[in-house]
This record gives structure tokens, sequence and C-alpha cells, in this order.
């Protein structure tokens, strides 16, 4: 059936309770790389690395609020009233986080989760599904997910916005790469997302690739990352604001060459895949920081 954009947008907002501790966020860091750079003697034990996976020195990167409470947002909002959508239909197309500010190793907080825009790009519909979260202190965060959903436009809605980005026309101010470990989706899966696109051979077959692909949020958080530790002296607490526009896939196993422009309190990102004549994977990408 096709999406019901005035009965999605006018739908109630659905409310989940979530919690998290430091074994969450050590997980999730450890997923997108933690511990592993290459460009370290003994990344381990390195002190920049332990903030990432020692809980006596923890921080949290503001892209672990795509998976907090293992990622159940976007499958909530998939399922609202006016989105009847078949599953195999559904491309992750972009993703954004604004933090209202660092976020808590530990924590509790309530999520609302609702479809704030429905576009019509005439062979597909793009919905935005938006999370925020707040505990009792006050709001948290604020996650847009943009959906797209081959198939299903053409009902005359609005067009929505663009958000290509020209990037300038000479070399970004650092260039790093980040290799991607043969296991890297295996292990990221396990703070949440189970999709077997990432796991299955044969699932992946049948989805039109020789083999699992990495999933698209491992690498923007392995991009966050990398911006956090070359540009923002591995100060998390910095990051304002993080979005992407996913370009391409990834495969475990594959290197990723990340471009930053810096400028005022931006830094606007490319990230490509070196071992395919430097294929875009993630584009259109941008971290506001202090």
């Amino acid at each position: 059936m096709p999406i019901d954009a005035e009965k999605a947008l006018a739908a109630e907002p659905r409310t989940s309770h979530i919690s998290w501790d430091h074994k969450d966020v050590q997980l999730y860091h450890l997923g997108i790389g933690a511990g592993a750079r290459p460009d370290l003697a003994d990344p381990a034990v390195d002190p920049g690395e332990l903030s990432y996976t020692l809980e006596s020195r923890l921080q949290v990167l503001p892209s672990f609020a795509t998976v907090a409470g293992a990622g159940t947002a976007m499958a909530g909002g998939l399922s609202a009233p006016g989105v009847d959508i078949d599953l195999a239909a559904v491309l992750h197309g972009g993703q954004s986080v604004r933090v209202h500010r660092p976020l808590p190793v530990k924590g509790s907080a309530v999520t609302t989760t609702k479809v704030a825009a429905v576009y019509d790009k005439v062979k597909a519909a793009v919905l935005v599904l938006r999370t925020e979260a707040a505990d009792e202190d006050g709001p948290l965060w604020t996650n847009d997910s943009q959906i797209f959903v081959r198939g299903e436009g053409g009902f005359g809605g609005e067009r929505g916005p663009s958000e290509r980005t020209a990037y300038p026309a000479i070399a970004g101010n650092h260039l790093v790469e980040r290799p991607v470990r043969p296991d890297q989706a295996l292990l990221y899966r396990l703070s949440g997302d189970w999709n077997p696109l990432h796991a299955d051979p044969e699932f992946a077959a049948q989805a039109g690739f020789d083999r699992p692909i990495l999933h698209g949020l491992c690498t923007y958080g392995m991009t966050l990352k990398a911006v956090t530790d070359t540009v923002l002296g591995g100060d998390a607490t910095r990051i304002r604001s993080y979005r992407t526009r996913f370009a391409g896939v990834v495969f475990p196993g594959e290197t990723l060459r990340i471009e930053m422009w810096t400028g005022g309190n931006e830094v606007r990102v490319e990230v490509r895949a070196a071992e395919r004549k430097n294929a875009v994977v993630l584009s259109d990408t941008f971290v506001e920081h202090s």
C-alpha cells in the first residue's frame, strides 16, 4: 500500500523508555574501531583511545544516540500509522544528530518518535523520522533519519530540500585512513542492528550484494570518531551536531579515506572507499563544534 502522508504526519508520537550504561557505550565504541587506530604504535593502551574504551575515563561520542536503547526508535517510526511499506524497499538515505548537552555514560531517557516529513521524489518517497530523547534534567538529543522507500513516490507531495553540497576544489586540511576490520559488522551489530544484510552472505546475495555490507551507521560513527581525534583534540563534548548523506556502501575489509575541510566551528567531510577507486560513501557531511 502507498504511504498515506497526511495520516503519517498527523499520527501521535510513539514513546519509549530506554536506558544504557558504560558497557553499551564501550561496545559501541569498539564497534566503530576504538582501540584499533593504525596510526598509533599501541592503540589498545593509548590514552586517547582509552577515553572510548576504559570505564574510568569514558566519554560518549554523540553518534551513540543512534543506537542507545538498542536502536529501536527507527523501527517504531517505520510502523507508524499511514506507513505500510515493504522493508526490502527501504534504504537509509541520511542521518543527523544534534546533542543538547554531553551524553552521560550511564542514563535513562524517554524517547518520542514521529514522522516529521514525507517527501515525494517521484520514483521514491522519503520519510524523515525524528526521535527526541530527554531525561529528568531535560533534552538530550534529536535524531533525524532520512529513509528512502523505493517505488512509493508519485503521490503529488512536496519534493523536499536538496542536500547536495559542492566540495572545495582544494584538498582538505586533513586526510586520514581508517581500516574496516573484516569482523567490523559482526561486532557493530551487537549494538542493536540485527539486519542480516550485514552478516548473512545468502541474505546479502538476495539483496544484490556479493557479500555482507557494513552498516551505514557504523561508517557514520567511524567518521565522527576520526574527526574528533583529528580536529577536536579527542574531546567528544565539543560536538554539537553531525549530519551526513549515505552515498554508497562499504564492505568489511576496505579502507575509509576520510577528508576534512575545517573552518570556523564546522568541519566538512567526505568519505571514500580507497580500494574501489575512491568511490564516495559519505557525502554532504558536516560536524558542528564548539
